[in-house]
């Protein structure tokens, strides 16, 4: 049995037996005034935080979720675009597919706001999505990529790219690791389908994102998820899985590299008003600039210039 039928295997029988433990939320669902979430959505919330961004929802997006699970956050995405088919959500598993369009009915007897047909579930999976080139505002995914072995998560990104329109933001949730995970824990089925096994380093993750041709990535959050002890496993060591959530924009990617923003800035503290360095930045004296960490390294080169760390926290504005 592959890893991906092992997969499949796991969220039908959460599907149908709700798992509370299977993932571990790192915060609650972000709470919207007039939003009543039933709470067998909340038992089958199996994330590792959220792509729910309300700063990437303007204008009622179009958007396509791949793994609907309970559908929580295809029912939060309805909630910002409000209209029959605007989200679509894919999902391989028949039991999910089933479960959720029975929570979004009772959802839609708790919000009067909400009609059922304002999510479209369908069957599909990442490598196959099932819209159009160029198609959709926003592309989702909550703890389902780092699953993927290296090369099936290259596909998946490709494909999310492929029905992204020009501008399109990519929302993702993983747990990343701070360090390698070994084979032979990479190589169980059953711990990478449970999220704890196949996650990659953050280095790692971000590249395969750039190499998908999205020339411009914020973090929007970094918190711990799940800690891998040597009891429980076969380490040596303990490993600290980090959740991740970010938003990936499908723009080009320059020519000196993608902009990847992790919550830096830089701040001149020289004798001038402002220090311009010719590269379309321009920094006035003591006020930080947000800057993404390409533009933190070239400006660490300069005198008088102050940068601080990454907070793992971006949500617009600065250099790009």
């Amino acid at each position: 049995m592959s890893y991906l039928e092992a997969t499949a295997r796991l969220y039908a029988e959460a599907a149908e037996i709700p798992q509370v433990g299977l993932c571990c939320i790192s915060s609650p669902p972000l709470q919207l005034p007039g939003l009543n979430i039933p709470e067998i959505m909340y038992q089958m919330n199996y994330g590792c935080g959220s792509t729910v961004h309300p700063a990437e929802l303007i204008n009622q997006p179009t958007v396509l979720y791949i793994g609907v699970g309970g559908g929580l956050e295809a029912l939060q995405f309805a909630y910002f675009a409000r209209r029959a088919g605007a989200v679509v959500a894919v999902d391989p598993v028949r039991e999910m597919r089933q479960a959720a369009t029975q929570n979004l009915q009772m959802a839609a007897l708790e919000n009067d706001w909400f009609t059922a047909d304002f999510v479209d579930i369908l069957d599909g999976d990442a490598f196959n999505l099932p819209m159009p080139d160029a198609s959709v505002d926003v592309v989702a995914q909550n703890c389902l990529f780092n699953i993927f072995e290296p090369a099936d998560l290259g596909r998946a990104l490709a494909e999310a790219y492929r029905v992204l329109k020009p501008g399109g933001r990519l929302l993702m949730s993983d747990p990343i690791t701070n360090q390698p995970i070994p084979d032979v824990l990479r190589q169980d089925d059953r711990l990478r389908a449970m999220c704890l096994s196949g996650a990659l380093t953050y280095e790692e993750y971000t590249q395969f994102i750039v190499e998908s041709g999205f020339g411009q990535v914020e973090i929007r959050s970094r918190r711990p998820y799940r800690c891998l002890d040597v009891h429980s496993y076969e380490l040596t060591t303990p490993i600290l899985l980090d959740s991740l959530d970010s938003v990936s924009f499908k723009v080009p990617i320059p020519a000196d590299g993608a902009c990847i923003f992790t919550g830096k800035t830089a701040s001149y503290i020289g004798a001038l008003e402002l220090l311009d360095d010719q590269a379309g930045h321009v920094l006035q004296r003591g006020l930080p600039l947000a800057v993404c960490d390409k533009t933190a390294a070239k400006l660490k080169q300069l005198p008088d210039v102050f940068l601080s760390d990454s907070t793992w926290h971006y949500t617009g504005g600065g250099c790009c």
